[in-house]
């Protein structure tokens, strides 16, 4: 029977949203929440997958973003300050969107995710604040 498991996972992080027509555009951070959600078939210890397993896996990531400032490779009046003050920075070649995180995540989890034919899916759901999020899916192929 298909079963969904969920790992939630907390960080701290700036960005800004340099072509956005509010305050977005200006610098400010979130306490970021993600749920990496995965779909398949339980195996013989009745587990889609050990929740340790998975948090190795995502936890470097996560790791990388907390405390970062997470900037648009198109911004080049942030990236010059960053680098002149010795920030710790991600860059991504899009808009820093909860979308985007989102799937910057869901990219990032998938290329180190060691696929068993029993996972079919993976979701990512990145909350911005606690009452904003935006999710991604895509299905696996083991």
């Amino acid at each position: 029977m298909l079963t969904k498991i969920s790992k939630q996972f907390r960080w701290e992080m700036g960005h800004r949203l340099p072509n956005h027509s509010g305050l977005c555009r200006n610098i400010h951070g979130h306490s970021y929440e993600a749920h990496v959600m995965l779909t398949g078939e339980p195996d013989a210890r009745g587990m889609v997958m050990d929740y340790f397993d998975l948090s190795s896996l995502v936890r470097p990531i996560i790791d990388e973003l907390d405390h970062c400032f997470l900037v648009d490779a198109h911004d080049s009046v942030m990236k010059d300050f960053l680098r002149a003050h010795s920030m710790k920075v991600v860059e991504i070649n899009v808009d820093t969107t909860a979308e985007n995180i989102a799937v910057y995540l869901l990219r990032r989890i998938v290329d180190v995710l060691s696929v068993p034919n029993t996972l079919t899916n993976i979701s990512i759901r990145v909350y911005e604040t606690e009452k904003t999020f935006a999710e991604v899916s895509g299905k696996l192929s083991g």
